[in-house]
């Protein structure tokens, strides 16, 4: 028989009752605002693991992608990225949310690739005509290496042309250049040496590394004089240019 309720429940049923509603609210409160028993420390260090770990294996996946790229071409797709790093691809997923995300990861690679060619490249002093030539044979040599990673790089736009443009405008503001064309200079500079350069992964039969890299130089270094011309600045022709240092000279007006 069940019998309506009278507020007569036990009082030791009725603390039980609160202390579990207690503990239960004591958990939820924990799971909301991201704590737990281990304490912040302990909890920070695991995220630290974790992010690392995280970043490893992305790394670890852009390596493949190169690979893969390398293997078959700028149009390989995920299944072949997948396949090179030795995963499923769901796997891929889990750290780049689609292709777009890769390509931006596998662009972000290529620019720190060139920016590390070129470092040693742009190190001892020597004369602007120098520098530049040695700066796009840096280049260049690189885009040898890798042909299909950087057709890919380039068919995906704009991010990896903005990531140089941005170094070639700290390279414009260290010769003198501080006017707010030097950004639109710099992007226009950089497209068309990408596009020379990715245009000859397609003429190397017909055309050696030497020459493109004595065409490349002529387009980049008559460009730079012309901006360097455009802000009143003389950039002397056998004068030693270090990479970061301001050696030209800025014309009276």
């Amino acid at each position: 028989m069940i019998g309506k309720s009278t507020g007569s429940t036990r009082p030791h049923l009725r603390r039980y009752g609160v202390l579990a509603v207690s503990v239960t609210s004591r958990i939820i409160r924990r799971v909301i605002d991201g704590r737990d028993e281990a304490g912040p420390a302990r909890r920070d260090g695991r995220a630290d693991r974790w992010r690392t770990h995280r970043l490893a294996r992305r790394a670890e996946f852009v390596d493949a992608a190169f690979r893969a790229l390398d293997k078959h071409g700028p149009h390989a797709g995920m299944a072949d990225i997948a396949r090179e790093a030795g995963v499923a691809k769901p796997r891929l997923y889990r750290h780049f949310a689609d292709k777009a995300e890769l390509h931006a990861a596998v662009s972000e690679r290529a620019v720190a690739l060139v920016r590390a060619r070129l470092a040693p490249a742009l190190a001892e002093p020597a004369p602007f005509a120098v520098m530049v030539r040695r700066g796009v044979r840096a280049y260049v040599r690189v885009l040898g290496e890798h042909p299909h990673v950087f057709r890919f790089v380039c068919d995906g736009g704009a991010p990896s042309v903005s990531t140089v443009a941005a170094m070639l405008t700290e390279a414009l503001t260290s010769l003198g250049v501080g006017s707010p064309g030097s950004r639109a200079w710099a992007h226009g500079i950089v497209g068309a040496v990408q596009a020379t350069g990715t245009w000859w992964l397609d003429q190397r039969e017909d055309i050696s590394e030497d020459k493109i890299v004595d065409y490349l130089s002529t387009l980049l270094g008559g460009a730079l004089e012309a901006v360097a011309r455009a802000e009143g600045i003389t950039i002397g022709e056998n004068e030693p240019l270090r990479q970061g240092d301001r050696h030209a000279h800025r014309q009276a007006r």
